[in-house]
């Protein structure tokens, strides 16, 4: 009802509706009271865009219709002589541009495009320098000869000595020991898990089994399955 107040470039209606629809959004407790607030945001946006473009300003715009018109008139052709006299035909291809409508155009704007742009490479040229040669390092031959055998480091060599002379002593001592049960009590075997377990050290425990098994490789023992299928150590 008071659209053209509120285009008027001098009236502020647009502009206290909008304080008077803010005030009035904090009371909206509906979907439909939402739905004509958004409808009211909408209007007051296309008015406000047509208020906008009445405004004067020294900026000059671009009026793509008028454009199109002018064009048309340089390429022969006069849309409203058209119009007034839709007869006159003559020289015009299929009764709207001449044949030569647009050579003509690019006939005019080949005046303005005389220089190619200039071209410059995004990373540089694509001429690049040959890559420098890599000086060659000759590696050593391996020797592939048998004769020749590495040199063990005095430490390690002495270390596997010590280990090699504990493993053979203790090995006598669990023989010692079996051989004195053996000899006390020769018909009674003696219990795999009895002998070899460590209750308090599972390192310990790995150990008696690894040392019984020489034991039982050179055939000093043998072991067996008693009548539960425990494994027992008897006598050869």
């Amino acid at each position: 009802e008071n659209r053209e107040d509120m285009l008027n470039s001098k009236s502020n209606r647009l502009t206290e509706a909008l304080e008077e629809a803010n005030k009035l959004f904090s009371g909206v407790s509906s979907a439909r009271e939402a739905a004509l607030d958004a409808q009211f945001l909408v209007l007051a946006s296309n008015l406000g865009k047509e208020k906008a473009n009445e405004l004067h300003s020294e900026m000059t715009a671009f009026d793509s219709l008028a454009f199109a018109e002018d064009l048309l008139t340089f390429m022969g052709i006069n849309r409203i002589e058209v119009e007034e006299n839709d007869n006159d035909s003559e020289g015009i291809s299929g009764g709207y541009l001449p044949s030569n409508a647009w050579h003509k155009l690019g006939e005019e704007t080949e005046k303005y495009f005389r220089r190619a742009p200039s071209f410059h490479y995004m990373l540089g040229s694509f001429k690049s320098d040959p890559p420098v040669p890599r000086q060659r390092i000759e590696r050593q031959k391996k020797t592939t000869g048998g004769e020749e055998k590495r040199a063990m480091p005095a430490q390690l060599k002495k270390m596997e000595e010590s280990h090699q002379e504990a493993t053979e002593k203790e090995v006598e001592r669990i023989l010692g020991l079996l051989q004195t049960h053996f000899k006390n009590d020769p018909g009674t075997p003696i219990s795999f898990f009895d002998l070899v377990v460590d209750p308090n050290s599972f390192a310990r425990t790995v150990e008696n089994i690894f040392h019984v098994s020489f034991i039982i490789r050179d055939g000093f023992a043998r072991l067996k399955l008693d009548d539960d299928n425990l494994p027992i150590i008897g006598k050869i």
